[in-house]
């Protein structure tokens, strides 16, 4: 249970904040942000957003005001002391920020994560996390409808909707309630326009991307008795398409449209390490099978990054038979 009061009264007793997300965000990262955003402007308190990824290009929108920034040493550091507040949204482990993991840490400032995931690290003065809600933007807009701290604009609703609709898969995924949709229904009331944010996000790719996402249909495989699908992206192939990280967004959930696969994975190597992508069906854990190799998430959607090792054969391998434990 999140303690929205308590929430409610670090905000109104604090005047400055600085928001960051996780690496490579994705629609629940910076709507939350965006909306958390709106939320203190409306209180008329200071507020920052600094992240270590650039924002991707179907998610600009979201960012109306262009007040997210990428974080550079330089021009950045010292807010990390400046500021009375560090807002951790959707992400719960600070290895998450990545280049800013130094100044999160030693910041003097209170530290607050709000999130939905499983398994949290131990890293901040005060959590909000709670793994029965759909996205971190539903818990922003818990936090509105509950307490009451601002009027829910249509600046506030458009990102916290982007962030429920990606999480949910478009309301397919098992967090996807009829009291969700009552919220959803709130949110649409406020004027945003359900069928522009889905084509922005979903309907505006870049041809590169697609290019991309030929090469990983075309690299998927079969495995444990082909309950198990995977794909793997290269650094040769995003140089080939002039494609990016961020691309790969949701590539991974076309493993599991193949009949019996139950699990899927997807091998993105990066320019400094690699990292995957797990989802599943049913009841099988793979937010557990993260685990075993540093990652997390949830039980049919987790992902895991390694910073300093090389995507290798016997690596691929070694996760591939760590996998087939969850489907026995």
């Amino acid at each position: 249970m999140v303690n929205f009061q308590k929430l409610k009264n670090i905000i109104l007793s604090n005047n400055s904040f600085l928001i960051t997300t996780h690496v490579n965000p994705d629609a629940d990262a910076i709507g939350s942000e965006i909306a958390f955003y709106q939320l203190l402007n409306a209180l008329g308190k200071k507020s920052f957003i600094i992240n270590h990824s650039e924002t991707p290009y179907n998610l600009k929108f979201l960012d109306v005001d262009n007040v997210i920034r990428q974080f550079n040493l330089d021009d950045h550091a010292d807010l990390f002391n400046k500021v009375d507040v560090l807002v951790a949204l959707d992400f719960n482990r600070v290895d998450r920020t990545v280049s800013m993991i130094k100044n999160f840490q030693q910041s003097k400032a209170i530290k607050i994560c709000i999130d939905h995931h499983q398994d949290p690290e131990r890293f901040v003065d005060y959590e909000f996390i709670d793994t029965e809600y759909s996205a971190t933007g539903e818990i922003i807009f818990n936090l509105i409808s509950e307490t009451k701290i601002v009027s829910l604009t249509k600046e506030i609703a458009e990102p916290i909707y982007a962030a429920i609709m990606t999480d949910t898969g478009s309301f397919r995924f098992e967090r996807t309630t009829a009291k969700l949709h009552r919220k959803i229904a709130t949110l649409l009331e406020t004027g945003i326009n359900p069928t522009e944010i889905y084509d922005k996000i979903y309907d505006q790719s870049k041809f590169s991307k697609i290019k991309l996402l030929g090469r990983a249909l075309n690299s998927v495989e079969l495995f444990a008795d082909g309950k198990i699908a995977y794909m793997i992206i290269t650094q040769k192939d995003f140089e080939e398409f002039g494609a990016i990280e961020s691309d790969t967004e949701n590539f991974v959930n076309y493993n599991l449209s193949i009949e019996n696969v139950v699990l899927g994975l997807l091998f993105i190597e990066l320019k400094n390490g690699f990292k995957i992508s797990f989802r599943s069906k049913g009841n099988i854990p793979v937010n557990k099978l993260a685990a075993e190799f540093g990652g997390g998430g949830h039980t049919n959607a987790a992902g895991a990054r390694f910073f300093e090792h090389k995507m290798t054969e016997e690596i691929i391998n070694s996760i591939l038979s760590a996998a087939k434990k969850y489907v026995k």
